[in-house]
């Protein structure tokens, strides 16, 4: 099946004429008639009644119309936006992320946003999971930079790559050395995670359950930074994304295996606000950080 048969048939569809949209689509009457059987032929049932001068669906016609319109829109937006000029695009843009990508990634993002597309301001929200989402069915925020939710809902979810969580520690912690650790070997270790209302922590727990280990948690802490202050003073372990722990902080990490927690960051959004020119704008940048990110952890 061509996109010209999708065109034809769309056209055809909307006179029920074939004079008529043979005119519109600039072709000859026979040329749209072959065009048409062709398409009847490919998908194996008949999409018009031809009674004389006269057309009309079919009901499997009536059904593949709706799916057909659906999909020239989405390509004729395509098109658009592939014809776009960066330096025409305008308005705002409202984003709610967590913490864990507003360190590096949603910087980044911007930074390569704003080159490309001046006339667009972004406004970033640093927020929990459950708040971006709530707020992006209110809509108040257009697109939201977190990880897979843990069930289905309204928004739209688009995964951008799987990340490996590591155990931290102090320098002076005894694992601080070790390359790999068992998740069962943390059974009984007093640690510091997130509290059971974050999706994280109860992905977490499942590992857990995987393997039998029942750790000491002696803290719930909702927010990263305090998390890594007091893993820094203490001989409390946590478990978080590489990327949480910066540079020089003096934490070891250590990678965790048999289960390996695994989170997968994405975009959410309503249907809506994807349509905006700029919302698919900044979602093209972010793919595109989100691969050269998805590189170095590969690295």
């Amino acid at each position: 099946m061509e996109l010209r048969h999708l065109r034809y048939f769309s056209a055809l569809a909307g006179s029920l004429n074939f004079t008529r949209a043979a005119e519109r689509l600039h072709v000859t009457q026979s040329t749209l008639s072959h065009q048409i059987k062709q398409l009847e032929e490919e998908l194996g049932t008949l999409l018009f009644d031809r009674i004389g001068k006269r057309v009309a669906l079919t009901e499997a016609g009536e059904a593949f119309l709706h799916h057909a319109t659906r999909a020239l829109r989405e390509i004729d937006r395509g098109l658009g936006a592939l014809r776009e000029d960066p330096q025409t695009v305008a308005g705002e843009l409202r984003i709610g992320s967590t913490h864990t990508f507003n360190l590096g990634f949603i910087p980044d993002c911007i930074a390569g946003f704003q080159q490309r597309y001046p006339g667009v301001r972004v406004m970033v929200d640093e927020l929990a999971a459950d708040l971006i989402a709530e707020r992006l069915q209110q809509g108040t925020l257009d697109m939201g930079i977190a990880y897979r939710p843990g069930a289905p809902g309204p928004l739209q979810f688009e995964p951008l790559y799987n990340e490996e969580m590591v155990l931290v520690v102090a320098g002076n912690h005894p694992l601080a050395r070790r390359k790999r650790v068992r998740m069962v070997e943390l059974h009984r270790l007093p640690m510091v995670l997130l509290p059971v209302s974050f999706v994280t922590r109860q992905m977490l727990d499942e590992c857990f359950r995987s393997c039998g280990a029942e750790p000491q948690v002696v803290a719930e802490i909702n927010t990263l930074a305090p998390i890594m202050g007091l893993v820094a003073k203490t001989q409390l372990a946590a478990i978080v994304s590489a990327n949480a722990v910066q540079p020089n902080s003096g934490l070891a990490t250590v990678r965790l295996e048999s289960p390996t927690p695994v989170r997968t960051p994405g975009m959410l959004w309503s249907p809506k606000a994807r349509e905006s020119a700029p919302t698919r704008a900044f979602a093209a940048i972010v793919r595109k950080v989100a691969f050269r990110t998805s590189m170095l952890e590969r690295a």
